[in-house]
């Protein structure tokens, strides 16, 4: 298939007869899925399943995360048709890749909705996929680890934030996008010590043993050794990754809930994580995506080209890239 091909192509979310290769369809119509993948809850021989998670109700500030997958969807399409820049190998010509749809819950039983999760994640995971979560608030992170700490036992975590979200919070039925690190610390299933956290530029006394790279460092070093330094930190431990999307400075993704400036620059970003090449990832989400606040949709260009980050580090691993 080429890109004058175009004009024969349609609807790929539904049509495509392959979970590889890249997608000539005209950015501008069809079925959204990611990157064009096939819509599907059939997961035999599927390597990474991505996953929407539409839920904003553990906001502190501004809501609209919920529609953050479907806007996510829409900017990948921009990405569809090419291999990823600067990784020297395509995912979606050498991965079976899927979009499993969004998680299905019941929007006023808010005590019911983490476990909701937990389980689709580990549906994902008893197929031998790997999930990538388009949110949606932070604090889906939570469900979603639990569900990997079963597989996995005890993780690293990989987080790009504005904020460490490790609040003080020992009331584990809490829904908070402040407070879910902290529980995941508390209840085991994140070992501080070797996680670290990216781009932090807000106020939080207690980091529960977290590594902090805040935004000033990360400006002070560069990405390189800012890259290099959390390689250090989680070594060859399974690490989950969760980029919330207001660890960009705001001048970069002001669709979020709780901007905060200061913050990163999408190239140092994107540096960061092609420098992570060959850290044990075994998933990862993107959150905190508002398109209601993201008038010129570069926020939700960014999402979908954090996601694709986390697609080529999942596959450079599964792959044995060097």
């Amino acid at each position: 298939m080429a890109l004058e091909d175009s004009k024969n192509y349609v609807d790929e979310a539904f049509t495509r007869t392959s979970d590889r290769g890249v997608s000539f369809e005209n950015s501008f119509g069809g079925a959204l899925s990611f990157l064009r993948r096939r819509y599907t809850k059939d997961l035999a021989g599927v390597d990474i399943a991505v996953t929407g998670v539409p839920f904003d109700q553990a906001v502190t500030n501004r809501p609209g995360t919920r529609l953050g997958p479907r806007a996510i969807r829409e900017a990948s399409t921009l990405q569809s048709p090419d291999a990823p820049y600067g990784w020297g190998y395509n995912p979606l010509d050498e991965m079976n890749i899927v979009d499993y749809g969004d998680l299905a819950f019941d929007y006023a039983n808010i005590p019911a909705f983490p476990e909701a999760l937990t389980a689709h994640i580990r549906g994902i995971l008893a197929e031998g996929a790997a999930s990538v979560a388009l949110g949606g608030d932070h604090y889906i992170s939570f469900p979603i680890l639990k569900a990997y700490a079963e597989k996995y036992g005890p993780l690293s975590l990989i987080q790009f934030d504005a904020h460490t979200d490790t609040w003080a919070d020992d009331d584990m039925s809490r829904v908070d996008h402040g407070t879910m690190f902290y529980k995941a610390v508390k209840s085991g299933i994140v070992d501080p010590k070797t996680s670290v956290q990216i781009g932090i530029r807000t106020t939080n006394e207690d980091t529960l043993g977290v590594n902090i790279i805040d935004a000033r460092e990360v400006h002070a070093i560069g990405p390189a050794a800012v890259a290099a330094k959390a390689r250090e930190i989680v070594g060859a431990r399974p690490v989950y990754l969760s980029f919330d999307i207001d660890g960009l400075d705001p001048a970069f993704a002001p669709g979020t809930g709780t901007p905060v400036w200061g913050g990163l620059s999408s190239a140092q970003a994107s540096h960061i994580l092609r420098d992570l090449a060959g850290v044990n990832i075994v998933g990862g989400d993107i959150v905190e995506v508002s398109p209601p606040f993201d008038t010129s949709g570069a926020t939700a260009i960014a999402g979908a080209h954090v996601a694709m980050e986390i697609i080529c580090l999942l596959g450079w691993n599964k792959l044995g890239k060097a």
